[in-house]
């Protein structure tokens, strides 16, 4: 298997791999439509927490808001956010304006980010399934 390890233009790849330390991923969000009227997060992950994994994001562009256990950081361009296993948390955009992120994760968040997206049940009894098997749980 080849491991991705230079990624010259990181934009919608990864480095690293299931059999390495860590992942980095460089990862876009658009924003919330424009006056959509509705002030509730648009969360990008449900709550969540990590049994045996840390997790962190750096900002490359715009702000990225973080709920970690009973606090809310938000972050902007240049800042960065770790998430220390058994943590509670989620995140999202709150802005209308794009967020450009890197996100940073041993290979366990990352294949149950893989997994998450290759599933097509989404159903709650799925995903805290999906979740268990990754040594995660979905809150």
């Amino acid at each position: 298997m080849t491991v991705p390890t230079l990624a010259e233009a990181l934009a919608g790849r990864t480095i690293g791999s299931a059999a390495t330390s860590f992942v980095l991923a460089e990862w876009k969000d658009p924003g919330a439509p424009p006056d959509s009227g509705d002030r509730s997060p648009r969360l990008i992950a449900p709550l969540h927490l990590h049994h045996n994994d840390d997790e962190a994001w750096y900002v490359l562009e715009g702000r990225l808001c973080v709920k970690r256990g009973d606090e809310t950081v938000e972050a902007g361009p240049g800042s960065a956010v770790l998430v220390p296993r058994g943590t509670p948390h989620t995140y999202w955009n709150p802005d209308p304006a794009p967020l450009r992120y890197l996100l940073i994760m041993p290979p366990a968040i990352h294949q149950l980010i893989q997994a998450i997206h290759a599933t097509s049940d989404r159903s709650p009894e799925a995903m805290r399934a999906l979740f268990q098997r990754h040594d995660s749980e979905l809150l």
